[in-house]
């Protein structure tokens, strides 16, 4: 909005797009469900989006100028949208080279189902930690995990909800992070003054994430997880040839995830790789995959390991629960997920180029007078913007930048706004089913947000932890030295 022909918005205008998309939303969850997110949810967004523009027409915008606004917007999402694609064909390629059969049938064994939920947090949290990666972890391990806990008769939204809580703190943790080197940029501190401030609200946000997943664990019925570990173990032999070899395309990932090489090159590797394994290991699933006798048997391997790629792998015993288990994936499978992620920066990017983002935020730092308010508004505003603009960089960044000049006024060291973006931007993302992570989990996982949210526990403690630490003034450091008197 650099015109100065243009009308800031008012307060009534930057809540409407808001209040409406409350209201749809809550018709659209009404009258569809679970399966809101297959097309009414982006409906809602595709309408608020629109009234926001028409909001910033009314205040004298340039539809070329909103357009801009709104293509720019969307365009930051492309690489989410492209390792989607990636992923979904990884996860066809490694059921179909039986690199997630193996995990499963390795992990049934090695697991206890008493301890599972916590084993599942803890190795989650160790993998994202090394690699710095919360998306390569759900996309790795967290798919062999769900996979385990379908086996042992576990819930598979509470095994939904471990993962994210462990991968997510190994990602913010973990000094190769993305997230975890924009936060102290964005604010102005260093990477490992960032990293050791936050261990005041992430390790007792995790340890109380251990004890409610070890309380859930042990008040599982043993009985019934036996038998259904007993037939999936049978099955799985009976339809894979599992082999530790078949774990080679895992650890190359891993590698190269641990080396930086891009997360699009990483995953594609792995499920072209995947792809070479599944004709040398697992033929004879590949003939019966593709069920067309007539074909040469070069042409039956080309065709199988090229379906799971774009279609995902399929299979049929007469279990339901295992031929859900492992029909899955392919790139088709992601296409909602993108179609949902596409609507929701609509919205977001529509909201920030009319100003109405901007406006909300001024407001809810006006009104923050303590240093509880202020820290406590900070996490409110990052929440929300995972919400409007469904981007947990957009959540760390915005608030960042119109924050910082605010703490430092106040006498705050940046490392306590660092922090807080952290404990409210990175964590929440995977809880909002439009967000960019939240749909990404949701359809790599195979388990919708709505169903896992709640089970996400170190997600929804860390952001009430960092707030009762402000409220008590613990643990918020003041600004020292020669840059408390700039």
């Amino acid at each position: 909005m650099a015109d100065s022909s243009t009308r800031q918005p008012s307060m009534l205008q930057a809540l409407l797009p808001i209040g409406l998309l409350v209201i749809l939303l809550a018709f659209s969850v009404y009258l569809y469900g679970s399966d809101s997110s297959y097309g009414a949810n982006q409906i809602a967004l595709i309408i608020c989006a629109a009234v926001a523009l028409l909001v910033g027409l009314k205040n004298g915008q340039t539809w070329r100028e909103l357009e801009k606004g709104v293509v720019d917007g969307i365009s930051i999402a492309l690489g989410a949208l492209l390792i989607l694609l990636m992923v979904g064909a990884l996860i066809g390629s490694w059921i179909l080279a039986g690199t997630v059969p193996t995990m499963i049938y390795y992990g049934l064994q090695i697991l206890s189902p008493e301890y599972f939920y916590v084993a599942t947090c803890a190795i989650c949290a160790i993998v994202a930690l090394s690699i710095g990666s919360s998306w390569t972890t759900a996309g790795t391990v967290g798919i062999g995990l769900i996979g385990v806990s379908q086996g042992l008769g576990l819930s598979m939204e509470i095994t939904a909800g471990a993962i994210i809580s462990g991968a997510y703190f190994g990602d913010k943790m973990s000094p190769l992070s993305d997230t975890t080197n924009l936060a102290p940029a964005v604010t102005g501190t260093d990477l490992f003054t960032h990293i050791r401030h936050m261990m005041w609200t992430t390790t007792p946000a995790l340890i109380i994430s251990f004890v409610i997943f070890a309380i859930i664990g042990f008040n599982a019925d043993a009985n019934e997880q036996v038998l259904v570990l007993e037939d999936t173990l049978q099955l799985l032999n009976d339809n894979f040839n599992i082999s530790l070899w078949t774990l080679v395309p895992m650890l190359v990932v891993f590698v190269l995830a641990f080396k930086k090489v891009p997360a699009i090159a990483t995953i594609l590797v792995g499920a072209l790789l995947a792809a070479v394994f599944a004709v040398i290991f697992q033929s004879d699933v590949i003939v019966t995959f593709v069920n067309e006798p007539e074909l040469q048997t070069g042409l039956v391997y080309l065709k199988g390991v090229w379906t799971s790629l774009f279609s995902g792998f399929s299979v049929s015993t007469g279990n339901e629960v295992y031929d859900e288990l492992l029909s899955r994936g392919g790139m088709t499978s992601m296409l909602n997920t993108m179609f949902l992620i596409i609507t929701a920066m609509s919205f977001g990017a529509a909201m920030e180029v009319t100003g109405l983002l901007h406006k909300l935020i001024k407001t809810v730092i006006g009104v923050a007078k303590s240093t509880g308010a202020l820290i406590g508004s900070v996490l409110a505003t990052c929440i929300g913007m995972n919400v409007i603009t469904a981007d947990q960089y957009i959540s760390i960044v915005l608030p960042g930048r119109m924050y910082k000049a605010e703490f430092k006024r106040r006498g705050l060291d940046a490392k306590n706004l660092s922090r807080t973006l952290e404990d409210s931007a990175t964590i929440t993302s995977p809880l909002i089913p439009w967000n960019t992570c939240g749909a990404y989990m949701a359809g790599t996982l195979g388990v919708a947000t709505g169903a896992y949210w709640i089970y996400c526990y170190f997600n929804l403690i860390t952001p009430f932890v960092s707030f009762i630490y402000a409220l008590f003034n613990f643990k918020i450091t003041p600004i020292e030295g020669d840059e408390a008197s700039e």
